[in-house]
């Protein structure tokens, strides 16, 4: 019956039928078929029979499946790492093992943690989420381990893995067209939408999703579709950026590419379900803050445009293409969208508000897909500016039980971030008294079921298990390796060529200077010393110029920056402006009052300083100028953000915008190898004082920059070698009229 067994895991084919992959489960044969008897009764169950509608396949699932089985599948896991790297990530998120840390224990790292077999066993959890990974084959091990334990375990319901975009390119990498590497690099989402090009969206969503399934990974917690309507706001590198039609059209193709198989339906064992990020948006944080913070919690809509926030997600991951037709999960955001609801009258994080989910999101637009919050909400917040505590705004006077059960009645079915079951059984508890036994069981059945949905349809009832060997040549192959690397260059935003000083022939000197960053924090809230640095690897730069350390004997400079980096919030100064310049900035023209504010806490930062942790960036530049006054200087800024770049425009002689790419994607664009497609997806402010005058929830509302050339640093410029880019992706999503 075996076709053959591969390191733990056996397979039997059926003709014309799907290959099934199993180690606990006995086989059962039905008409000449092969079936997976995964609760051990002897017996061919509606859901083991794959011949079946996954429908009628979940029905019978769920009416086998205990309260507690039901209240595990609503858990989503914190985070889990399987690398035995020592870099902070991995150590922060490291497990046990027999109660040893990993080099003490014996074991590997693809060997499961005491959380992780405690979550699934005693918990019931079957949604994981992992970060680092070791390699693909470690990966790929660590799945077919943690299926194993789950295939051995009640009714033998499959571990659906997810991850957060994981595609982001190392900057000091090489490109070799004939070697592999840990996963194919690609633009990050914003320099996706640089591209103006969704074909590329589409095309990188089918290879992440091979590479996800040769790691076992069946959820993409992405894209972040999230209109970034202020240009301060701390997550705008993560987004399409601020143009609403370009949004969509990238929302679209971003999930299409990731869901779909060549199958009838769409689905199949090449599918990754897209949870799409963050319902209703989170792009209109008030003063660019983050909700991550308790300092950022509330998203405002001082220019009332709310509703347009709602379009990549009705019109875009609602709407798809493909034949999956819609997104599989959506998660709501931290922030407390303010005075939005005007039905309740509640200001809650949007997870719990019934009016945003049930009535507008199940009720309005009919989704029927999962509803999974974002991580730790329903967790205490202990501190005013960390990334890792509880973000239960508005609804911080509840127990954890009575949080799991408003996030029930407001229509969600998974809780990010919690290992726990008990709180969602004391929720179910709760609800038994509100609103009786019968009325309870059927709701965990409809959360249930839509979780169901999306293990079956991506196959795992059937196959989870990986062929090692198989996993590491599909994870960055060399053809996905150069797919995502002409990616990278084709996101390049070049904004200024005074005089068609580039391209730069290659093999003349090159001056660059170190950066020097000062004190800072990180997302987890560790201090970061000050410290200087070289911005690029020099082996690289050689390879198209020769590097020198005196500027004198240098042909030109070539000088490496990045955003602006403000803190928006300290213990000492309380709430500060986020600057996009270098230079200290006051905030003399912001509001007198905060729109949106708690008691006893005046949330305005008017007549308040900030200066950004790279303020030397500017420094640098002007400095390199004094030094190098007849030669050309070119600047490469790594954007997160719009930018004043009034302070040093001036004074240099081209300007690329990067979205987190490799060295070698930008040197391909100087020199002339590849010219310069990309165009902006945001608009660059004049100065602060129109960053402070636009609103928060709308989109091209500044008055953006003019350089030294005339040209308009507005949605959709950008330069090639001959000029202003005006091309069909012009025409078809630049908001002004073509002819201007």
């Amino acid at each position: 019956m075996d076709k053959y067994v591969e390191k733990g895991y056996k397979l039997v084919s059926n003709e014309n039928g799907p290959t099934l992959g199993y180690t606990k489960a006995k086989i059962l044969e039905v008409d000449g078929l092969y079936f997976k008897d995964l609760n051990n009764n002897g017996f061919l169950d509606a859901y083991e029979d794959w011949r079946l509608p996954i429908e009628v396949r979940i029905k019978d699932l769920v009416k086998k499946m205990s309260i507690r089985q039901m209240a595990g599948l609503m858990l989503y896991s914190k985070h889990q790492t399987i690398s035995s790297s020592d870099d902070l990530f991995s150590k922060m998120f490291a497990g046990k093992y027999d109660g040893k840390l990993l080099l003490e224990s014996g074991k590997t790292i693809s060997d499961l943690t005491d959380q992780q077999k405690d979550f699934l066993i005693k918990d019931e959890l079957r949604h994981v989420l992992i970060t680092n990974v070791d390699s693909a084959k470690v990966a790929a091990k660590w799945s077919n381990n943690i299926q194993t334990l789950a295939e051995s375990l009640g009714l033998g319901i499959p571990v659906n893995v997810s991850s957060d975009p994981r595609h982001s390119p190392i900057a000091d990498s090489e490109f070799n067209a004939g070697a592999g590497g840990m996963i194919s690099f690609w633009p990050e989402t914003l320099g996706l939408a640089a591209t103006f090009d969704p074909k590329i969206a589409k095309r990188f969503g089918e290879v992440a999703a091979k590479e996800y399934r040769a790691m076992g990974i069946t959820t993409a917690l992405s894209p972040q579709v999230d209109l970034a309507t202020d240009p301060r706001w701390m997550r705008f590198n993560g987004t399409f950026g601020e143009d609403t039609n370009l949004t969509i059209d990238f929302t679209k193709a971003y999930i299409d590419g990731f869901q779909t198989s060549n199958t009838e339906n769409g689905w199949g064992f090449d599918s990754v379900n897209a949870m799409v990020k963050h319902w209703p948006g989170g792009g209109s944080g008030e003063a660019g803050r983050d909700a991550h913070y308790r300092y950022g919690k509330f998203a405002v809509y001082p220019g009332d445009n709310f509703e347009e926030h709602l379009l990549p997600f009705t019109k875009g991951a609602f709407n798809l293409k493909g034949k999956t037709k819609q997104a599989s999960a959506i998660m709501p955001y931290y922030t407390i969208s303010y005075d939005q609801d005007k039905k309740y009258g509640e200001n809650v994080g949007n997870a719990y508000s019934k009016y945003l989910i049930k009535d507008l999101l199940r009720g309005n637009y009919k989704y029927d897909g999962v509803v999974c919050t974002d991580w730790l909400i329903t967790q205490d917040n202990q501190d005013f500016a960390s990334f890792l505590s509880g973000k239960s705004w508005g609804v911080e006077d509840l127990s954890e039980a009575q949080r799991h059960y408003k996030l029930l009645v407001a229509g969600v079915d998974q809780f990010g971030g919690n290992n726990e079951i008990q709180p969602v059984l004391d929720a179910f508890d709760i609800g038994v008294k509100n609103d009786g036994q019968i009325y309870m069981r059927k709701r965990f059945e409809k959360s249930a079921s839509r979780l169901l949905r999306n293990i079956f349809q991506t196959g795992l009832f059937e196959n989870p298990y990986l062929d090692e060997n198989r996993s590491q040549a599909v994870v960055a192959n060399p053809k996905f390796m150069e797919e995502g690397f002409i990616a990278q260059i084709k996101s390049v935003v070049m904004l200024k060529n005074d005089n068609k000083t580039l391209p730069i022939q290659k093999g003349k000197k090159v001056y660059i200077p170190k950066r020097i960053i000062d004190e800072n924090v990180d997302w987890f809230g560790n201090v970061i010393p000050a410290h200087s640095k070289f911005p690029v690897s020099v082996d690289i730069v050689n390879k198209y110029y020769e590097v020198v350390t005196n500027p004198k004997a240098a042909d030109f400079a070539l000088i490496f920056i990045e955003s602006p980096a403000t803190l928006p919030y300290t213990k000492e100064a309380g709430f500060l402006p986020i600057s996009l310049q270098y230079q200290p900035y006051t905030a003399l023209k912001a509001r007198t009052k905060a729109l949106a504010n708690e008691e006893s806490e005046d949330r305005s930062y008017l007549n308040k300083s900030n200066t950004p942790s790279n303020s030397k960036d500017l420094d640098i530049i002007l400095e390199t100028r004094k030094m190098m006054p007849d030669k050309d200087i070119i600047v490469v800024k790594r954007t997160a953000n719009p930018t004043i770049v009034a302070e040093f425009e001036p004074y240099i002689n081209g300007l690329l915008l990067d979205f987190n790419v490799q060295t070698q994607a930008i040197l391909e664009v100087i020199s002339g190898n590849f010219e310069p497609q990309a165009m902006l997806p945001f608009q660059m402010p004049k100065d602060m004082e129109t960053v402070e005058k636009q609103m928060e929830d709308v989109g091209h509302d500044m008055d953006c920059y003019v350089d030294s050339n005339d040209n308009t640093y507005d949605f959709g410029f950008g330069l090639n070698y001959k000029g202003q880019i005006k091309d069909e992706r012009y025409k078809k999503y630049v908001k002004y009229k073509y002819n201007k």
